[in-house]
């Protein structure tokens, strides 16, 4: 299953989150290899000008629709995406679906205290999670990691470095590497932990985490300026397909 709209030239995949979940089962026991990209307006924009970090997004496996604005461009372009899977809430579909089904995990990246708390934190919410281990982010050597991750034998790998330094690390080794599925993961550790919060709930349904952060961290004004841009294009496009 591979149903993918594409938006400004980047892939995003128009699976809802139950289906995109059993596609994965599928790759888990065919030990079929798949990469997981979260796919924002910022993203999209920042692909406009680089080919690479283009190409890198769209042989991904899955582009996760995160954000309200990439569903807000699916809409006017006529396209079928009306939901949003953030980063972390990718993970945690991941990890309660490893939960329930013993998939093996692996946790690479953030600091070791953050690394090691944020395990803890997950074990308390699924007692029954199978952690197959982890490596804070200070490790650099990619031998070391590599022979680390397929020792322990895991099923799924979350790799917490920050983009696109996540995602050119998951590129760069994957072929190396003996599991099946592969989710750069951001800040994720760092919510997992209790380091950072997330959104409360009201922000998180009416779609507007990034408006939280924004007032939670005013120094991110600058990225969210992409969003108008974004959809200006969003607009241009719709005209030219009308």
């Amino acid at each position: 299953m591979n149903l993918k709209e594409e938006i400004l030239g980047v892939n995003v995949t128009a699976l809802p989150i139950e289906t995109l979940l059993e596609d994965i089962d599928r790759r888990i026991e065919n030990k079929d290899k798949g990469r997981i990209v979260a796919i924002n307006p910022e993203k999209i924009m920042m692909a406009q000008k680089d080919p690479e970090l283009s190409k890198l997004l769209n042989d991904s496996a899955y582009q996760i629709p995160d954000g309200v604005g990439v569903s807000i461009a699916s809409k006017l372009l006529g396209g079928s995406i009306r939901w949003r899977i953030t980063g972390v809430g990718m993970m945690e579909n991941l990890l309660q679906r490893a939960s329930e089904k013993q998939y093996r995990v692996f946790f690479y990246g953030a600091k070791e205290e953050t690394v090691v708390k944020a395990i803890g934190k997950i074990k308390q919410l699924h007692p029954e999670i199978q952690v197959a281990g982890y490596l804070n982010g200070y490790e650099k050597d990619d031998s070391v990691i590599i022979d680390r991750i397929n020792e322990a034998n895991a099923d799924i790998v979350f790799v917490a470095l920050g983009s696109p330094r996540q995602e050119l690390f998951i590129e760069r080794n994957m072929d190396k590497l003996s599991p099946a599925i592969y989710q750069g993961v951001g800040g994720s550790f760092d919510v997992f932990s209790g380091n950072v919060k997330r959104a409360p709930i009201f922000f998180r349904k009416l779609g507007l985490e990034w408006l939280y952060r924004l007032i939670s961290q005013p120094s991110r004004l600058k990225r969210q300026l992409a969003l108008p841009r974004f959809l200006l294009l969003i607009l241009k496009q719709k005209k030219r397909n009308a």
